[in-house]
């Protein structure tokens, strides 16, 4: 069962990564076809981070109320129509519309999964089975910008949303035949003001840092939308101090290990998120490469997150959560920054050393930091850390790719020309010492902090 149920549930994972690198991969020339900007288009990527931040809130709700396994089956069907309904875009607005749909599907399909993962396995068996989850989940970065360069260079961008109606429908039929994991429902009633402020909050913070770094739309509104969400946010934790059941429970964050993991996780993925959306843009826009081109160089990345994920158990044993988030946080985010030192006439050897490099460091720490967050939560309390977790992660990467988009805009703007390497380096600087800073986070912990996930404890007492 410790392998079987997370294979299962990497189907979502998989074609999540795939979808978000094949879609990076093939930005500029999806823009070219629809007749908008590359920077443009990334109203597209943030629509999709848009509906994450609505519907993640009420996900572990829905869990308990209807099966966790029931909405896991039907996000997958979800995102294949959203899948859909992208490959037939034929405008900017039509396919910003699709990537919302396809949203509301992945909303749910990544902390559902996550929820029966956890409460199917013993927390002494969670980093082990975190490991197994995102492996296949891995392998989409690995064929997504190669498939999704393959097919925007030698065939149409509208064929690299077909491929995940095979993999949805062997996902679905997979959970229904595989997937036994207790059925755990809780009645409890929806929090409909909590859903509505919650969703105002987020969905207006992750749409007005957007907005501020996108030249199509008045600055203005996205000061406006960030204001609209900086209040909704203050007005739900007032709800939520108030009502007996919350949609998400600000009390969790108590809990000393959920919140580091909560706080650096944040941090980390900002250059994380930022990192899809402005490599493959600086390889092809820069550099000249086309998408496949592109494709062939970044994948390497996924090669060396799927080593680490055969060592992560023994390294977090022997060494504990805060050594080993905190040097794979802060050496992950100085090799992001590192990308920055990239030019035209970097050997493409050493470029791939770098993403190999990055790619080992920030798989050991998301399977680390994926764990340690469930370390000191109860089993009663998984559905909502899950939540929390899946929010906090969303808003991150959106975070990421808007303060990524609003360098490359403010550095164009005070030269006064076309996008150039330099406006990208600047970007990969700032990204990358953001991600660095959550190996301080980390450090700060005691040296046996989340023992009992990683049996780091148990280890140093065999061998006294």
């Amino acid at each position: 069962m410790i392998r079987v149920t997370p294979l299962i549930l990497a189907v979502a994972l998989f074609m999540e990564q795939m979808d978000s690198t094949v879609i990076a991969t093939s930005l500029p020339a999806i823009a070219t076809d629809i007749g908008t900007d590359p920077i443009a288009l990334k109203l597209a990527l943030t629509a999709y981070f848009v509906a994450l931040a609505i519907f993640i809130p009420i996900s572990g709700w829905m869990a308990d109320r209807f099966g966790a396994k029931n909405i896991f089956r039907l996000a997958i069907f979800v995102f294949m129509l959203g899948s859909l309904a992208c490959s037939f875009s034929f405008s900017l607005e039509t396919f910003v519309m699709s990537r919302f749909f396809q949203g509301i599907g992945s909303s749910m399909m990544t902390p559902v999964g996550r929820l029966l993962l956890v409460r199917s396995t013993p927390r002494n068996e969670l980093v082990s089975a975190m490991a197994w989850l995102t492996v296949p989940g891995l392998l989409g970065p690995l064929t997504g910008p190669l498939i999704g360069g393959f097919l925007t260079t030698y065939l149409s961008w509208h064929w690299i949303f077909w491929i995940n109606i095979p993999i949805g429908i062997a996902g679905i039929i997979l959970a229904g035949m595989f997937l036994n994991v207790p059925d755990q429902r809780n009645p409890r009633p929806v929090d409909t003001v909590g859903f509505v402020l919650a969703g105002m909050a987020f969905a207006g913070c992750v749409f007005g840092l957007s907005v501020v770094s996108l030249p199509a739309l008045p600055i203005i509104y996205g000061y406006m939308t960030i204001a609209i969400g900086v209040t909704a946010g203050i007005l739900y934790l007032l709800h939520a101090r108030r009502t007996k059941f919350p949609l998400l429970d600000p009390a969790l964050l108590r809990h000393r290990l959920f919140r580091s993991s909560i706080t650096g996780g944040s941090f980390f993925r900002i250059g994380v998120g930022a990192v899809p959306f402005l490599l493959p843009l600086m390889l092809q826009l820069g550099f000249g490469l086309n998408p496949f081109q592109s494709g062939a160089i970044t994948f390497v990345s996924a090669i060396g997150a799927i080593m680490s994920k055969f060592i992560a158990e023994r390294v977090y044993a022997r060494f504990g959560f805060p050594r080993v988030l905190g040097f794979a946080s802060l050496f992950g985010g100085l090799l992001i920054a590192a990308q920055g030192l990239f030019n035209i006439d970097t050997p493409t050897p050493v470029i791939m050393a770098i993403l190999l490099a990055g790619g080992i460091l920030r798989s050991v720490f998301f399977t680390g930091s994926n764990a340690l967050g469930y370390a000191d939560v109860d089993d009663e309390e998984a559905s909502q850390a899950t939540a929390i977790v899946a929010v906090a992660q969303q808003l991150s990467v959106a975070f990421g790719v808007a303060v990524a988009g609003a360098i490359l805009e403010i550095s164009t703007r005070t030269h006064g020309g076309e996008l150039t390497l330099f406006d990208f380096q600047i970007a990969f600087f700032v990204v990358g010492g953001l991600s660095a800073f959550a190996g301080f986070i980390y450090f700060r912990l005691p040296a046996d902090a989340g023992s009992n996930v990683s049996g780091h404890r148990n280890t140093a007492i065999e061998k006294e």
